[in-house]
């Protein structure tokens, strides 16, 4: 849910587009949805052994906060995004111009990270929910992109929605794709299947080199607050499309009850995968 596990998507061409303010979008993922992934990067970062020497690149890195916990650990980092208002927040969190050594670049493609002076990216994440809006076919072109930039070996990073049985939040994220049936073939919330991972890799040529799950909960302060992250995190913006953003947010916040404590917070378990694939 990314740096982006959970990136913003548009509906499709033949639907409305979705009515949200893209500054108020990127603020509510930035200060409260993005720190729920943060478990699934320290996982992938001590696996990989993320420090001095790895050169990163971060496929749709969204306000930054994979690219800062890297870069703290002495990683030269790339991030790469084509939304001003998350870049925007990313360059305030890593001050590209101060002691980290950090990059950023808007562009749709990778490719436009491109530096013929610098070695090639040994580490690439594409911390995008697959099995979250349609079967990661979006990163095919993404990935063809930008796997030229990185070196023999290098580790690919790819990461989604673990079990629907064992993620809290697949039960609200369902109101997304109820919500979303007027506007039929637009890309909605779907349901992770077990070899989501795997197929985007067989796809890209990578070859596969473990994997692992991560326990990453969704914790809120309130019902307010668990709506503005989930709705930031741009699975319902088919769903605003067909209806309106205040219809959302009602159906959002009756979903929330089950998962209401009696303190007014809001606490969803989930589960999270990755998979790690190597460059032949």
């Amino acid at each position: 849910m990314t740096p982006t596990l959970v990136r913003e998507h548009l509906a499709h061409a033949g639907s409305a587009p979705p009515r949200v303010n893209p500054r108020k979008r990127a603020r509510d993922w930035s200060e409260i949805q993005e720190r729920m992934l943060l478990p699934l990067h320290e996982t992938v970062h001590e696996r990989l052994e993320v420090g001095p020497g790895t050169r990163l690149l971060g496929l749709g890195c969204g306000s930054g906060l994979a690219l800062l916990l890297a870069a703290a650990k002495g990683a030269a980092v790339t991030g790469v995004d084509s939304r001003a208002e998350h870049l925007a927040l990313a360059r305030d969190r890593l001050r590209p111009d101060g002691p980290l050594d950090a990059r950023l670049v808007q562009a749709d493609s990778p490719a436009d990270a491109a530096d013929a002076e610098a070695p090639p990216y040994t580490l690439v994440t594409a911390y995008e929910t697959i099995g979250g809006l349609g079967d990661g076919d979006g990163l095919d072109d993404t990935l063809a992109a930008a796997l030229p930039l990185a070196s023999r070996g290098a580790a690919v990073v790819l990461a989604g929605w673990g079990p629907p049985e064992r993620c809290a939040t697949s039960t609200v994220l369902r109101v997304a794709a109820k919500l979303a049936e007027p506007l039929r073939g637009a890309r909605t919330w779907r349901p992770a299947r077990r070899d989501d991972l795997e197929e985007v890799a067989r796809r890209a040529g990578l070859k596969p080199d473990g994997s692992g799950r991560v326990a990453c909960p969704f914790g809120y302060a309130d019902a307010d607050s668990a709506v503005r992250g989930l709705v930031s995190t741009g699975l319902f913006d088919t769903a605003i499309a067909a209806t309106d953003r205040k219809q959302v947010g009602k159906e959002l916040t009756e979903s929330l009850h089950p998962y209401r404590r009696p303190d007014g917070t809001v606490w969803m378990p989930n589960v999270f995968r990755y998979l790690i694939a190597r460059v032949p």
